[in-house]
């Protein structure tokens, strides 16, 4: 029975608790159980606070049992990713060079609404140094291990929230995606992640690296990823690079199906290279969009790699982080991130510049190409999880994590919502996912389409 509790999905917890068939305290202390259980294996919590947790467990059930809770997702339990300020809890990103003595006396904003929504926190789940690669494993916390195979990597940077959602250990986690952050767990750790528009979550205090940071949820389901996303989304004055709000509750108009839309299916974007198996199982997903009724055309957006320029864009930033530690603070880094800054350090103005006109032509052929469709689908990641540990898959020929993330960056690059979708297993029992691009603002399109695959393909966690 503990086992069953932790995997109820956000939306039926708060059945339960609304008809009091199922208290958070019941709640809460499974998930714990399942943490104790599998954290040590799994290496997804760098930080769990199993005292607050039930604390706000029997605060969220006295609300219920007295007919007011607090908010959305009042009892739920929750996980935030060590990106974002937690008021009493020290937030590292996965780093010896940030003191843990804080104070830590802030919630970044999708914490505080969560908090003021009643959120039962757990703890905070593992990256890599400052988000740094697109693998979970830090100098810090060490390596998280993919749930359907712990000899593989969960992907990252939200690597610990990908591992936690897929083994029941808690329901909502937050997590943040600077180049792939979100979407690449997700597809390697079999479950539904949420890349939303830039802006759409405000993000204080760092946007670190820039203006392709986006934060979002990780969940089993989409209706929890459109609950999430619907309190994550509220306001907050201390981002003035968000979005104005719109006050959208995500979960309206879910289940309005695909009939009449158009969609376009790109294979390889014009230029990344897919594995066979990965091509497969992501063509016969793309079907069920045509099945579904949707007009379904294969089309290419025409535009060129732009990996040299995000490249760019990237390595100048962590130059600058590094600019800003001291000598014997460098020394404690994970090895690749002095790596990128030598390389980011050499880059001319002219350069820098020049990438940014590069995003800005990207940029307006990804909303030509999305004037023309109202949606676009691809593979989520070209490759299934390979080695923990490892940054890369050797002997492959890849030398960086963006060298086998091709379709995930360039919507940052153009800050359009787009979501890893669970669409099948490899023949070593390994998750492939298929994308879901929106143009910009239509997160409410993206996690309509996410849903009514899922309806058509109901997704699959790791045995419990």
């Amino acid at each position: 029975m503990s086992t069953e509790l932790a995997l109820l999905s956000a939306v039926e917890l708060l059945r339960r608790y609304a008809d009091r068939s199922l208290s958070p305290i019941e709640v809460v202390d499974a998930v714990l159980d399942r943490i104790e259980a599998l954290n040590p294996k799994l290496n997804a919590f760098c930080l769990v606070d199993a005292e607050s947790a039930r604390a706000s467990a029997r605060a969220s059930e006295a609300r219920w049992r007295s007919g007011k809770p607090l908010g959305l997702v009042d009892g739920v339990p929750t996980s935030v990713k060590d990106m974002f300020l937690t008021r009493g809890w020290p937030t590292l990103r996965g780093s010896k060079t940030i003191p843990v003595e804080g104070p830590w006396t802030e919630d970044s904003p999708l914490v505080a609404h969560l908090r003021a929504h009643g959120a039962v926190f757990l703890g905070k789940t593992t990256q890599p140094e400052f988000g740094w690669k697109g693998v979970t494993d830090s100098p810090i916390h060490g390596v998280t291990r993919n749930p359907w195979n712990p000899e593989r990597t969960p992907g990252g940077s939200s690597g610990g929230a990908g591992v936690a959602a897929a083994t029941g250990m808690g329901a909502l986690h937050a997590g943040g995606d600077g180049g792939g952050s979100i979407r690449i767990p997700a597809a390697f750790c079999g479950v539904y992640g949420l890349k939303p528009s830039f802006g759409r979550v405000p993000n204080w205090p760092s946007k670190m690296p820039g203006t392709i940071t986006h934060a979002g949820p990780m969940t089993r389901t989409v209706a929890d990823a459109a609950l999430m996303l619907t309190v994550m989304a509220e306001p907050d004055s201390r981002d003035w690079l968000s979005l104005p709000p719109d006050r959208r509750d995500y979960r309206q108009r879910l289940e309005d199906g695909l009939s009449g839309l158009r969609i376009a299916y790109s294979a390889t974007l014009g230029h990344a290279k897919v594995d066979p198996e990965v091509a497969r199982l992501v063509r016969e997903a793309v079907n069920v969009f045509a099945e579904a009724g949707a007009v379904l055309e294969e089309a290419d957006p025409g535009i060129d790699d732009p990996q040299p320029a995000f490249q760019v864009y990237y390595f100048v930033r962590f130059a600058r982080l590094c600019a800003q530690l001291t000598p014997a603070q460098r020394k404690l880094l994970d090895p690749g991130i002095p790596e990128m800054a030598e390389i980011g350090a050499r880059y001319t103005a002219i350069e820098v510049l020049d990438a940014e006109a590069q995003r800005d032509e990207l940029a307006f052929r990804m909303n030509a190409f999305l004037g023309r469709y109202d949606l676009l689908l691809t593979p989520q990641m070209p490759i299934a999880a390979f080695a923990a540990g490892a940054e890369y898959p050797v002997g492959q020929g890849y030398k960086r994590w963006l060298d086998w993330s091709p379709f995930t960056y360039p919507f940052n690059f153009t800050q359009q919502p787009a979501a890893s979708v669970p669409c099948g297993f490899t023949r070593d029992s390994m998750p492939v996912a298929l994308q879901i691009v929106g143009p910009r603002h239509r997160d409410d399109l993206v996690l309509r389409a996410s849903r009514a695959f899922e309806r058509a393909c109901p997704f699959a966690m790791p045995p419990a």
